[in-house]
């Protein structure tokens, strides 16, 4: 027997023992709506499993935005919850997803998404945004937190940033932004 052979075949193996769990690592994933967000899906991929942002995938629905927001991007958005929408007048939500306010609804979807993959640490205090729909978001940063002001000054809480998607990124807030007309 060559044990030099059967060596250097064992120390080989070794190393691609180890390389194994590398070239496989599981994704970090963050938790939304009680379900993992995958870095590899795309925002729709991952939006559409959780139950945090129902209202959000019906409207991006309604507004024929989905092939959109699947394609390559990037994107940066601002994803507000189910309870985000609750927060507004009742009977608004009803009122945007009904086919003759296709419009309207995907103003105000389309002012949540700024192009390009924005972290919360690029995100800078004043910092002014340009939505896909044209209008401009500012970032306001205090105590720790990330706060989105929309055109009309109401402000968005980022409750969950960083949700890395594979054509962008989402950063869940408690308020639905609203564009100035």
């Amino acid at each position: 027997m060559n044990f030099k052979r059967i060596a250097t075949s064992l120390a080989v193996s070794a190393v691609m023992v180890n390389f194994i769990p590398l070239a496989i690592a599981k994704e970090k994933t963050v938790m939304v709506g009680g379900a993992a967000m995958y870095p590899t899906k795309n925002i729709v991929e991952n939006a559409v499993k959780s139950k945090d942002h129902t209202t959000l995938v019906a409207a991006v629905k309604a507004a024929s935005l989905v092939d959109t927001l699947q394609g390559p991007g990037p994107y940066t958005v601002f994803a507000p919850t189910n309870a985000a929408f609750g927060k507004l007048p009742k009977g608004t939500v009803a009122t945007l997803v009904k086919p003759e306010n296709k419009q309207t609804l995907t103003k105000i979807l389309t002012y949540h998404v700024v192009p390009g993959r924005l972290t919360a640490d690029q995100l800078m205090d004043g910092q002014k945004l340009i939505t896909v729909e044209g209008e401009t978001l500012t970032v306001k940063k205090s105590g720790g937190k990330v706060m989105i002001v929309d055109a009309k000054g109401g402000a968005a809480t980022v409750t969950i940033a960083d949700v890395l998607q594979s054509n962008g990124v989402i950063h869940v807030v408690n308020q639905v932004l609203m564009p100035s007309s």
